[in-house]
């Protein structure tokens, strides 16, 4: 384990084993989530951007399309799931 520690302008320097491992090159842009056990990074853009041609299609659905009504109970459903674990 690499220990680090948080300078008196608030930055925290990643180890270059973390940079290294992760590919994470100056620049990289951050989420930053508070959990129950600290503090979780994620980069904002794991993938290269891509077009909408390219990945149309690509996740088929063959179930029943689902109605307007249940989209918006199950974003609901998921908003409340996210505000019960102490995100938003």
């Amino acid at each position: 384990m690499e220990t680090t520690r948080l300078s008196s302008k608030g930055q925290i320097v990643l180890p270059k084993s973390v940079r290294e491992a992760r590919s994470w090159k100056p620049g990289t842009e951050f989420a930053v989530d508070e959990t129950s056990d600290g503090i979780l990074l994620r980069p904002l853009r794991p993938f290269p951007p891509t077009s909408i041609a390219e990945v149309y299609g690509c996740l088929k659905y063959t179930g029943r399309p689902k109605t307007l009504r249940q989209m918006e109970k199950a974003i609901a459903k998921g908003v409340r799931a996210r505000h019960d674990r102490g995100r938003y």
